[in-house]
């Protein structure tokens, strides 16, 4: 019996035929992955794909500048960025993880390499590891980020990337970005397979889509062409009532902009 896998996007807000489009890309490159052999348990469709090579893609990451220069990252918690999660750690880095789909008060798992509860950066870098490894912090205890790590389901060499539909990077960065913890310059990056990268101009974007800086496979460093980066806020008016009231961060944030008028 097939499997339902419900669609991420099934909540958000904006113009119908980007969506469609932006859905019609990720069917694309799942199917891809999956006809060649790229995707790992538990199948590439419905989610951030855990692609071969992501091990060595986050060692090649770790050869980077960006990478090399930054004490705190932000990283999602998606498993194609496990790798790189772990590398941060044994770098000594502090890393600041989200917590699966923002659905926490406090919505980001803080991960300290000098405090990692007798755990293996390996085991704290695990979704389940952190629970234990790590502690749960607000907006307001996070300190500036040097780099955030995003994880995709396609990119390509203009910056313009595509996530699994739930448009959760795009509201971290720009949370983050009001409570300047990011910056205009704070380098984005990814780590994925090379089946991923698709033509520039072949990804839909809006005005608040994030762009990368760098893409990392396991076989090369692509440092993108993209356009200046914009101040990122929050688009109240493409999120539904739904999205809002699943993520208590953004409910909390709402209150406080009706408040202050």
């Amino acid at each position: 019996m097939e499997v339902t896998i419900p669609r991420h996007d099934a909540d958000a807000g904006g113009s119908p035929e980007i969506l469609a489009a932006k859905q019609e890309l990720r069917e694309r490159v799942w199917a891809t992955l999956t006809e060649r052999g790229h995707a790992r348990f538990p199948g590439a469709r419905g989610r951030i794909p855990n692609v071969t090579g992501a091990e060595a893609a986050a060692d090649r990451l770790r050869e980077t500048e960006v990478w090399q220069g930054a004490r705190t990252i932000k990283c999602n918690p998606d498993s194609p960025q496990w790798p790189v999660r772990q590398r941060a750690l044994e770098d000594g880095k502090t890393v600041y993880m989200a917590v699966p789909r923002l659905a926490a008060e406090n919505p980001f798992f803080l991960l300290d390499p000098d405090d990692l509860g007798g755990r293996t950066p390996r085991q704290a870098s695990s979704i389940t590891g952190a629970t234990a490894a790590g502690r749960t912090v607000a907006v307001a205890d996070l300190e500036p980020v040097d780099l955030v790590v995003a994880g995709c389901v396609a990119v390509s060499p203009d910056g313009s990337r595509l996530g699994k539909g739930g448009g959760f990077s795009d509201l971290e960065f720009a949370v983050a970005f009001s409570a300047g913890l990011v910056a205009e310059d704070t380098p984005v990056v990814t780590t994925v397979h090379e089946d991923q990268i698709v033509d520039d101009g072949e990804i839909p974007t809006v005005g608040h889509d994030i762009h990368l800086d760098l893409i990392v496979t396991a076989e090369r460093t692509i440092t993108c062409r993209r356009a200046p980066r914009h101040p990122a806020h929050v688009v109240w008016d493409e999120l539904t009532e739904e999205k809002i009231a699943a993520i208590p961060l953004l409910a909390a944030l709402r209150d406080d902009a009706v408040g202050s008028r």
